[in-house]
């Protein structure tokens, strides 16, 4: 017996030793506007979930979201109570929902992945509900879900009886958010109706590394918007049901032993739901139907469930694509590759041209690619193999994370220091205000607790006429290194018009590119930004520029000798409404220019990346070359034209800023001086796989933006100037514009030859 005691007690003890970093470092982390205490980590194993598969671990779980009164029911966002709700690995019974807060990430073992198990009688809508419906409405709105993560889990619907509605996760949320690494377990017998993941609604986002095993639907999804890579399914009847979309980009789907692969057909030909879809370097294996689409010649709106295949394998796959009248492109027992194949209007580089059927794939520059001949992707690092002695915390040098101090001088020996031990540096939780430029070095590796944030302040980030870097990744352009950076955000507070939140001069050649994951710009709209709603409230009709509400200069500067940037779930947002203001109030301030690519060299990946808000421009490629860009997502301000993009920001021709005042010289139609959402100039090989460019507001009314109004939100949208090669876009989807793709000032593409659900669709343009 003593013996047996002796077991029990060492078996408790070891349940309460975590073997990943994440639950071993001390956690410093400040939420300085959350009050007195706030737990920014939390663990489950301190409130009592025991994740010994017997235990039901519901309410101990949901207490630690819920620790410190963090935004949950009844609230409409908030970036003021940030939490991490750490699981060590186990088995984590449950049975009913967890219900993640606003701003709350939940992070399992990387190391060994926990599960959360439902009992057999399991009541709620997810494991995880991410968005509950206390009432007929989300808790949340949507589209203004932002800031929140899901890794490392096992999700287990295999004890809930098969024909009883089950689902792993529900996920209706948009930018700044992801899913990754998450297992999603179901029966798999022939009467189940369990669904694994569940999207209706939303603005995304991004999603990598998910698996799903059973079920009747692996992901049964609807969003205006999304990147998704490295996602397999085995063994569901159907892996996809597409719900509605405008534009959706899959990379790397493996879809093994389903009935159904992606099902696109949802509201039948006469009023087909799904934009568009753009499937590449993806594998189908014994599915009899790949792809289920209500798309037909005379199917409407006349572009809805544009699709385009790219490298697709197929093996033992009869159909590929199935439409209401019978199979349009048919497969065959074996294996084979479709090279490209696609239905919609193409532009190339005239049209529109409707098309069904093969079409010439892009050439893929060689130093895009991974091993395998596909795109390079590489997942955010979690350092699962690392000890928490590997890594420093920024709280060790001094630095506060009050949004009042300087900790300019203690976060940057902190980054030496680390570089310089060759130690992973941890950013607690905090708003750290810097007043001068902080400089990362080739070999620094920094991972943020629950985004915190870098925050400029003061004069030296305030001339428009001599900007500055907030944070410079090497410390002149085409030093040679290679970094990782994760998990923070990089801000301004008060009046900031030389700010350039990010200034890329690192060259990584060979090997690993250095990478951006989840590191997101945002500006203004939060507390401790002094640039909300008592600031800077919203000024229809106004053209007038409130000289303390000029924010940023540029959210990101990619240099000309920088090289090898992978850049995943990055999003580079000027807000456009106050998050801390419960009523979600709009604001009026200004950011000149979004992400600025200028390297000669090139060889860049943008996997689910968003700029948006910014005045002259969201993206912009000058003379570059070897830029990967899958589902990009931009808006133009809310205030256009009032002011338009002539003011404040003056036209710099050192950065090839676009001059409205004489490009719009005598142009015709509605708001020309307007912010492009993407501009290419003088670059080859750039290819965009999904493209959501969108003009929702003038004067911050939504009534320009639909198709009876005629899109009369802004004239153009989309530039391909000067001497271009290889410069292809698939799925370009437009909304509020007029003019979707112009060449040289000449239009292209008019919105209303290419009338697609909520926006307008041109599935292939290529320059020529």
């Amino acid at each position: 017996m003593r013996f047996a005691s002796l077991l029990l007690a060492a078996a408790s003890v070891a349940s309460t030793v975590s073997a990943y970093w994440l639950g071993d470092i001390p956690h410093r982390g400040l939420a300085p506007f959350a009050g007195a205490n706030y737990p920014v980590f939390r663990n489950v194993r301190d409130f009592g979930a025991r994740g010994d598969g017997v235990t039901d671990d519901t309410a101990a779980i949901n207490a630690a979201i819920n620790a410190g009164n963090p935004c949950n029911r009844g609230c409409a966002s908030t970036t003021t109570t940030p939490a991490i709700v750490y699981f060590p690995a186990g088995t984590y019974l449950i049975s009913s929902s967890i219900l993640p807060a606003y701003f709350t990430h939940l992070i399992g073992d990387a190391a060994s992945p926990p599960t959360l198990k439902a009992t057999a009688n399991f009541a709620g809508f997810g494991l995880i509900d991410g968005n509950p419906y206390y009432s007929p409405v989300l808790n949340w709105k949507a589209v203004n879900v932002f800031f929140r993560q899901v890794r490392n889990f096992v999700l287990d619907t295999t004890a809930i009886p098969p024909a009883t509605a089950a689902t792993g996760m529900h996920w209706p949320t948009s930018q700044a958010t992801s899913l990754q690494n998450i297992v999603f377990n179901m029966p798999a017998t022939g009467d189940v109706v369990h669904v694994g993941l569940f999207i209706e609604e939303g603005s995304g986002g991004f999603m990598t590394d998910l698996t799903f095993n059973g079920g009747a639907t692996g992901a049964s999804m609807g969003n205006q918007q999304y990147t998704m890579r490295n996602f397999k399914f085995n063994n569901c009847k159907t892996a996809i049901i597409q719900l509605w979309n405008w534009g959706w980009t899959y990379h790397g789907l493996s879809i093994n032993n389903c009935q159904v692969g992606i099902d696109i057909s949802a509201g039948g030909p006469s009023k087909v739901e799904t934009g568009s879809i753009t499937v590449f370097d993806s594998s189908f294996t014994n599915v009899p139907i790949a792809i289920k689409t209500a798309w037909t010649t005379n199917s409407n709106p006349p572009t809805a469930g544009s699709l385009v295949l790219e490298n697709i394998q197929v093996n033992n796959v009869p159909v590929v694509v199935q439409g209401p009248g019978g199979n349009v492109l048919a497969g065959g027992i074996g294996s084979s590759t479709i090279a490209a194949w696609g239905n919609g209007h193409g532009y190339t580089p005239s049209g529109p041209n409707d098309f069904s059927g093969p079409i010439a794939p892009n050439p893929r520059p060689a130093a895009l690619l991974g091993a395998n001949g596909r795109y390079y992707t590489r997942s955010k690092p979690q350092y699962e193999n690392h000890p928490a002695s590997s890594f420093l915390s920024v709280r060790a040098f001094g630095a506060r994370g009050d949004a009042a101090a300087d900790d300019t001088a203690s976060l940057q020996s902190a980054i030496d220091t680390a570089v310089a031990q060759n130690k992973i540096l941890f950013i607690d939780h905090g708003l750290y205000r810097v007043t001068r430029t902080i400089r990362i070095p080739p070999g620094a590796k920094i991972a943020g607790e629950a985004f915190p944030v870098i925050l400029s302040a003061g004069a030296f980030f305030n001339d428009i006429n001599n900007p500055r870097p907030v944070v410079q990744v090497g410390s002149y352009s085409g030093q040679q290194g290679y970094v990782e950076l994760s998990d923070f955000i990089v801000s301004t507070q008060n009046a900031q018009a030389g700010a350039i939140c990010i200034e890329w001069n690192l060259a990584t050649a060979g090997g690993n590119p250095s990478g951006m994951w989840d590191v997101h710009v945002r500006i203004g709209g939060f507390t401790g930004t002094q640039q909300q709603v008592a600031q800077c409230p919203k000024t229809p009709g106004n053209p007038t520029v409130n000289p303390n509400c000029v924010v940023a200069y540029m959210a990101m500067h990619v240099t000309k000798g920088a090289s090898g940037l992978y850049m995943e779930n990055v999003w580079l947002w000027t807000a456009d409404h106050d998050i801390d203001e419960q009523q979600n109030t709009q604001i009026t301030i200004y950011s000149g220019r979004g992400l600025y690519i200028e390297s000669a060299t090139g060889t860049f990946w943008l996997w689910g990346t968003g700029s948006e808000h910014h005045v002259l421009y969201q993206y912009q490629l000058a003379n570059t070359q070897n830029v990967f860009m899958g589902q990009i997502q931009t808006e133009t301000p809310y205030f256009s034209p009032f002011p338009n993009a002539l003011v404040p920001f003056n036209p710099n021709p050192a950065l090839n800023d676009p001059d409205f005042r004489a490009s719009c010289a005598g142009a015709s139609g509605p708001n020309c001086a307007t912010a492009w959402g993407l501009r290419v100039i003088n670059s080859k090989n750039i290819l965009v796989y999904g493209a959501g460019l969108y003009s929702f507001f003038d004067n911050y009314s939504t009534s320009c933006s639909t198709f009876a109004a005629g899109q009369v939100c802004q004239q153009r949208i989309t530039s391909i100037e000067g001497a271009v090669s290889n410069v292809n876009i698939y799925n370009l989807n437009t909304i509020g514009t007029r003019e979707m793709i112009n060449r040289d000032g000449a239009r292209v593409a008019w919105f209303a030859d290419n009338v697609n659900t909520f926006a307008s669709n041109v599935a292939v343009y290529k320059s020529g």
